[in-house]
C-alpha cells in the first residue's frame, strides 16, 4: 500500500464543515468568518514517550486529536479543524483502521474535520496534528491577563491519567488514553476569565506559566485540589503529586475574579469547577494546607529528561 493509498483508504471521508477545499490538493482552503481571528496550534505525539508502547491504535488516535483541541479550547476558540502529519515505522492496516477510527470519532465529538496532512515511514511512530480554530477578534484568553486578587479555577479532575500511567488496566487509564479537551467551557469563558492554559505538564508547571506571563504570584490551597476517589486513598503527599505534578490531565487552569465566576456558573453546569487558590502580588507559587503555609517541593512533566 502507498501514500496516496493510506490516504484515499483510512483519511479521506470528504465531509467537511465549512471548508473550501479539503484533501486532494497541494493545500486546503478556508475561509474564516468575518471579524474572528484564526487560533493554530501542533503537538507531536512519540511512540514510547508521549503514550505506552501498547496503547491501542483507536486511543492513540483520539488522543493525538484531543490534546491539540485542548490547546484551542484554552484560548477560548471553536475549534474547527486538523491537519495530521503520519510517521509509520510499517504499514499495518489493521492499525491503520484502529487508529483512524479513533481520530475521526475525537473529531465527530467535536465537530472537527480533517482537512489535509502528509505520510511518511519513519523507524518510529510518530503523529503531528495541527489544529485550527476560530475566535472573535480581541477575545482570545492568554497566559497573561491574571489580576491579583483572581482565584484560580480548575476543571475536572487532575492526576487521573498520572495515576493511570503508573497502574496499568485501573480504570484511570482510560483519563491517560482518552482525554476530554473542554472545548465548551472554554468558549463560556471568553469575556470572563483573565487568563488561562490547559494542563499538560502538571498544574504547578502550567500555573506556573500564566504567573511568569502575568507578573504575579499565587497560593493553591492543597486541601481544595479536585482529585478522583480513588486518589483519595493515597497518602496526601502521593494525592497532592499526582494533582500538581503528574501531567496529561487536558484540564482547563484558569484565573477569574469572583463576581465573572459566578456569572460563568450561571452559564454551564456540565463540567465541575473547582476554585484552589488566588493570584497574588508576592511572585511566586505557595501552598498551603487548610489555610497554613505548606512547604512542597516537587517538578512537572519533563519533554528533554
Amino acid at each position: 500500500m502507498a501514500e496516496f493509498s493510506i490516504i484515499e483508504t483510512y483519511f479521506n471521508r470528504r465531509r467537511y464543515a465549512s471548508v473550501d477545499l479539503g484533501i486532494g490538493d497541494d493545500s486546503a482552503l478556508l475561509s474564516p468568518p468575518p471579524g474572528h481571528q484564526l487560533v493554530i496550534c501542533t503537538d507531536t505525539l512519540v511512540a514510547g514517550r508521549h503514550f505506552p508502547l501498547n496503547t491501542s491504535a483507536h486511543a492513540i488516535g483520539w488522543k493525538s486529536v484531543a490534546v491539540n483541541l485542548s490547546d484551542i479550547a484554552a484560548m477560548g476558540a471553536q475549534p474547527h479543524s486538523i491537519l495530521l502529519a503520519l510517521s509509520l515505522p510499517a504499514i499495518n492496516e489493521s492499525w491503520l483502521a484502529d487508529f483512524s477510527q479513533g481520530l475521526y470519532q475525537c473529531c465527530d465529538q467535536y465537530n472537527v474535520s480533517l482537512i489535509g496532512g502528509d505520510t511518511t515511514q519513519n523507524p518510529q511512530l510518530t503523529i503531528t496534528i495541527t489544529a485550527l480554530g476560530w475566535i472573535e477578534t480581541g477575545l482570545a484568553l492568554t497566559r497573561s491577563g491574571a489580576q491579583v486578587g483572581d482565584l484560580i479555577v480548575v476543571s475536572g479532575t487532575v492526576g487521573d491519567a498520572a495515576f493511570g500511567l503508573q497502574h496499568p488496566g485501573h480504570p484511570l487509564q482510560k483519563r491517560l488514553d482518552y482525554p476530554t479537551p473542554r472545548c465548551e467551557t472554554g468558549q463560556q469563558l471568553t469575556g470572563l476569565a483573565t487568563s488561562m492554559i490547559d494542563i499538560s505538564d502538571g498544574l504547578a508547571q502550567d500555573l506556573g506559566h500564566i504567573l511568569k506571563a502575568s507578573q504575579v504570584g499565587a497560593r493553591l490551597e492543597l486541601s481544595s485540589l479536585p482529585v478522583s476517589d480513588m486518589l483519595y486513598q493515597l497518602t496526601a503527599q502521593e494525592r497532592w503529586k499526582y494533582a500538581l505534578a503528574g501531567g496529561d490531565d487536558y484540564e482547563l487552569c484558569f484565573t477569574i475574579s469572583e463576581k465573572n465566576y459566578q456569572a460563568f456558573m450561571k452559564l454551564q453546569q456540565n463540567v465541575k469547577t473547582t476554585t484552589v487558590g488566588k493570584i497574588t502580588r508576592q511572585p511566586g507559587l505557595t501552598f498551603e494546607q487548610d489555610g497554613q503555609p505548606y512547604l512542597f517541593q516537587l517538578n512537572g512533566y519533563q519533554h528533554f529528561a
